[in-house]
């Protein structure tokens, strides 16, 4: 058998309610003067209050920075950071969706390691230490309270990533009822991105791709194909959203260990350049993607169809493939979300700029079943847009 690592977050509590425990949970381990990070929207709603409330009564003092937005910026993160270290933090907790987890992770590094943000980009290179970190996710589509993943845009269009298991958080705390009040377009959107992880995980050409990710992505397949049009059409469904979330956070683990390929590549420029939110992008350009991916991967994705639509199981394995993408592109309309490029306001004209942006994220199109060139990118998005 080939050789493989898989790291993942070292605790994980998956419990509706857990965040109004937090103290209990984490506060020991946190400290006695916690950063918490998350958005301004989820801030307004009240949404961390009870996890505030419940670290004060332990008796830490909770300094919010709540400045993160979405594709969060890097001036963003070294305000985060700013504010840490103004205040002595002794531990950060991130709160919210994956750009709040983002700037949480390499806060809780840079304020714990004082290392320079510019030596820590890419593959390994982060060292730590970082400060005590947990994570609380309010969405379910990055599982990035399972991922050694960070990614922030750095100037006006570039991502750029921090993948080391040092970023991995100490303890990630699942609680559905903090995805109850996401809208329908963010709940399908986020949801897609956690099936594209789980698909990208699976077909991974790393050589780390491993019997644990494919388990893993199989069963998220299953919960996120089971559960999405139900959590987006009846919102308040507890059950669903609990489903959502434990399979958003498979998917992380899987994609963690058995890294992300075009899909996610070919997606940055759209957020990066126009500002589409991460999930959608990903959405976008999936089946686009998958039938490029087609002549070398047909075999891999016809084994995880009848997970994410049973009904494919009545296929025979040749005509799973393209009925596997066809059933996307149908899920994608029936959630209602936009299905092409010019849909979300880019202009054709943008499409070689696109392209060439995407030849950038060479850490993620190694991993593609299919090697992608520029020309190829380009012909990606002519058929998205």
């Amino acid at each position: 058998m080939t050789p493989f690592q898989f790291s993942t977050t070292k605790s994980i509590v998956f419990r509706a309610g857990a965040a109004a425990g937090l103290g209990e949970l984490a506060g020991s381990l946190l400290g006695a003067r916690v950063l918490l990070v998350t958005d301004p929207g989820l801030r307004a709603l009240g949404l961390p209050d009870p996890a505030i409330a419940a670290l004060r009564a332990r008796g830490a003092e909770v300094v919010v920075f709540d400045q993160v937005e979405a594709d969060p910026s890097q001036a963003t993160l070294l305000a985060a950071v700013d504010a840490g270290r103004a205040f002595g933090a002794t531990g950060v907790l991130g709160f919210g969706g994956g750009s709040s987890l983002d700037v949480a992770k390499l806060a809780a590094l840079l304020l714990g390691s004082g290392e320079d943000l510019d030596a820590a980009w890419g593959v390994g290179n982060a060292r730590g230490p970082r400060l005590p970190l947990v994570l609380v996710p309010t969405t379910a589509g990055t599982g990035s309270e399972v991922t050694p993943v960070a990614i922030i845009t750095v100037g006006e269009e570039e991502k750029r990533a921090v993948s080391s298991p040092v970023i991995l958080p100490d303890l990630a705390i699942l609680d559905a009822e903090l995805t109850l009040g996401l809208p329908p377009a963010i709940t399908a959107a986020t949801g897609v991105d956690a099936m594209v992880h789980a698909i990208e995980a699976y077909a991974s050409a790393n050589a780390n791709n491993n019997p644990l990710s494919k388990m893993l992505a199989r069963e998220a397949l299953r919960l996120l194909g089971a559960n999405i049009e139900t959590a987006v059409t009846e919102g308040g469904n507890v059950p669903a959203r609990a489903a959502m979330l434990l399979g958003s956070m498979l998917a992380g683990q899987a994609f963690a260990n058995a890294p992300v390929a075009a899909v996610h590549a070919l997606a940055y420029p759209i957020g990066g350049i126009f500002h589409v939110p991460h999930g959608l992008s990903n959405a976008l350009v999936l089946p686009h993607v998958l039938r490029f991916n087609a002549p070398a991967a047909a075999h891999i994705y016809a084994e995880i169809a009848a997970d994410a639509f049973p009904a494919l199981a009545a296929l025979g394995m040749q005509a799973r493939t393209p009925a596997f993408i066809d059933a996307l592109e149908d899920l994608a309309t029936r959630l209602t979300m936009p299905k092409r490029l010019r849909d979300v306001g880019i202009p054709e004209d943008a499409l070689p700029k696109m392209a060439a942006d995407a030849m950038k994220q060479q850490r993620l199109l190694v991993n593609n079943p299919r090697p992608v060139t520029e020309v190829d990118a380009l012909s990606i998005y002519r058929a998205a847009w």
